[in-house]
């Protein structure tokens, strides 16, 4: 009769596979939540750049500026 002792470390691979389980779990939400939209990803620096004015960050001579330099490149 084992007196208790039959698992002898069991807990310790528990405690493991549930942190793992845990952080499995973190990383698909993670992913799927904080992700980057196609897309964000694909726009170009010319997009950018009419964001930026259209929300009125930077004036018309700052634009016009800015695109020229990006279309030298």
């Amino acid at each position: 009769m084992g007196y208790g002792w039959g698992m002898g470390f069991g807990w310790l691979i528990m405690i493991i596979f549930w942190g793992l389980v845990i952080l499995g779990i973190a990383y698909i939400v993670k992913s799927l939540a904080g992700g980057v939209k196609k897309e964000e990803k694909d726009t170009t620096p010319v997009e950018i750049l009419k964001k930026r004015y259209a929300k009125g960050e930077i004036t018309k001579d700052e634009f016009e500026k800015m695109k020229d330099d990006l279309k030298k490149e």
